[in-house]
């Protein structure tokens, strides 16, 4: 039986009691760990600004191919027509579901399709990108951040192109996020599919938030496990001391501490990008440039050890931008 992930993180953040501008969403990606293929599924809550009792529920889906292409999909319903856990990851959308051991579902726009249905089995504990509770409970950052199943494997098929996917033990990832906007400009990036098939999972972000009238600078957050062994450069000093460069088709990154020190990049071709819209209740429009099959090539040293060179083509890479002339397609 698969552990639940941490409650306290797991239930819906929105209180339909209060509204107020809120935008929330929980995500699954699964990698083919053969091919340049993956799935990515997102269930959302956005809130408007000037009328957050109104707000709605949104169920995406996207099947990302190298070589036959991509298909993105999306549904939307009133908030009060789905369910989202309080306490428990527990999710319900048009018709799409989540919990801790399954997701399933089909989504159709138009023409285009994509359905899955997939057992999931947790690999460790949830991942809590912040050090510190008032970094979740406060107003600072306005975005939060949690894996709540960091490192799964999933199993069961999925439907693209009309055609059926077998899906056996793919590498996978189940991540909650929320807050009152998205972040002025970020990066996010997570692998755990390696070309050399190492036992390391890989997950960090960089970003630049709103400080009233003024940016941030960026701070970063990269976290690693080996071998079922953390090590996160995650702590308050650590965040700043990072490093961390936002481009609109690569993330460079470097960090170091006393057990392990972290350098290396994302990054990705126009074409393995799907553009998406995400609007916030009280800020301009975020374009979210996603691709769940990046390259990745990341140096990784611990403690004494011989450095570790890691390389996929198989990573997750986001990149969120306000710049509109960003030139990739916008699909949803």
């Amino acid at each position: 039986m698969s552990p639940s992930p941490s409650p306290s993180y797991a239930g819906v953040r929105f209180d339909p009691d209060a509204p107020r501008p809120h935008v929330e969403s929980y995500f699954l990606k699964a990698n083919d760990p053969e091919s340049p293929r993956a799935l990515w599924v997102r269930h959302t809550i956005y809130a408007g600004r000037h009328d957050a009792s109104k707000a709605v529920a949104e169920a995406w889906a996207i099947f990302f191919d190298r070589d036959r292409g991509h298909v993105a999909v999306k549904s939307q319903v009133p908030l009060d027509r789905a369910h989202f856990g309080r306490d428990a990851l527990d999710i319900r959308v048009d018709g799409v579901t989540l919990d801790p051991h399954r997701a399933r579902g089909r989504i159709e726009t138009g023409d285009r399709a994509v359905g899955w249905d997939l057992a999931l089995t947790a690999n460790g504990p949830p991942l809590l990108h912040f050090p510190r509770a008032f970094l979740y409970e406060g107003p600072f950052p306005s975005s939060k951040l949690v894996s709540l199943l960091p490192d799964a494997r999933v199993s069961g098929s999925i439907d693209a192109f009309g055609e059926k996917v077998t899906v056996d033990g793919w590498p996978a990832l189940v991540g909650h996020n929320w807050g009152k906007r998205n972040a002025h400009t970020y990066a996010w990036g997570h692998c755990n599919a390696w070309d050399g098939g190492e036992d390391v999972m890989f997950e960090g972000t960089s970003a630049r938030v709103k400080l009233g009238p003024v940016l941030s600078p960026v701070s970063t957050i990269l976290c690693v496990r080996h071998r079922g062994v953390r090590y996160e450069l995650n702590g308050l000093a650590q965040m700043v001391k990072n490093r961390g460069s936002i481009g609109l088709r690569r993330w460079s990154f470097r960090g170091a501490g006393e057990l392990v020190r972290i350098e290396g990049e994302l990054w990705a071709s126009d074409d393995d990008f799907v553009g998406l819209h995400y609007p916030n209740p009280d800020a301009p429009m975020t374009y979210c440039l996603n691709t769940k099959i990046a390259h990745a090539r990341i140096e990784l040293g611990i403690q004494k050890r011989p450095r570790m060179l890691l390389e996929s083509t198989r990573a997750a890479l986001e990149i969120g931008t306000h710049d509109a002339h960003h030139g990739i397609k916008m699909y949803l």
